[in-house]
């Protein structure tokens, strides 16, 4: 059973280590918050001024003059800052970001991303993602495996304005784990039920299978 977007936010929260400070993207990454694991002490950063984010907010928490990068309301954990936005790209652009989560458009099995633009189709913009992509030292991505029309999302090279280049390290989606290596694809983990001939079916890039895949655990 293909995961949801909470399954794939769960799967991508077991990354998170003690001590990282994470850029969490708008769409499926903000769900990361929600599901740090009991333990690990991260610190999200908002590249439009906010250290020290915490989980969306309940309806009694909400303050419309607290948003993250997306607009969304989110809230402050003790010891949070806030900050211009100026400041928040140097942060970024001085690679004191550990891990950023972004969601995508296109991967290539070379790591490129497209995340930002179809053409003729009215974007809000690249927001932070290239400056994010150029400095992260860590970027993992969360997307659907297929876009509505059932096309492959993982390819050879991609179709849509790059983002960045060979800068993806892991992708996960609603039916796999796989990391970027120089050969391609490696197909880490699937989700439950899925087999491995289904997700060889609709990725478009070459993937490589080891011999045993377990099925993701969340």
């Amino acid at each position: 059973m293909a995961l949801d977007k909470h399954g794939i936010a769960k799967r991508i929260a077991q990354e998170l280590r003690d001590g990282y400070y994470v850029n969490l993207g708008i769409g499926i990454p903000t769900l990361v918050a929600n599901y740090i694991p009991a333990g690990i002490n991260v610190t999200l950063q908002s590249e439009n001024g906010l250290l020290g984010m915490g989980p969306f907010p309940t309806e009694t928490e909400v303050d419309p003059d607290l948003i993250n990068a997306g607009k969304q309301t989110v809230t402050t954990l003790p010891g949070s800052s806030l900050f211009s936005s100026a400041e928040s790209f140097a942060m970024i652009r001085g690679e004191h970001v550990d891990l950023t989560v972004l969601g995508a458009m296109e991967v290539s099995e070379r790591g490129d991303i497209a995340n930002w633009k179809i053409p003729g189709i009215m974007v809000k913009g690249m927001g932070g993602a290239m400056d994010l992509v150029a400095s992260a030292k860590n970027i993992i991505v969360a997307m659907q495996h297929t876009s509505r029309d059932g096309q492959s999302k993982l390819l050879t090279s991609c179709t849509l304005p790059i983002t960045g280049l060979q800068c993806v390290k892991k992708i996960v989606t609603d039916l796999a784990v796989l990391d970027i290596t120089p050969e391609g694809f490696v197909l880490r983990e699937r989700a439950p039920g899925v087999t491995v001939e289904q997700i060889q079916k609709v990725t478009a890039g070459k993937l490589i299978t080891p011999d045993s895949v377990p099925e993701i655990k969340i």
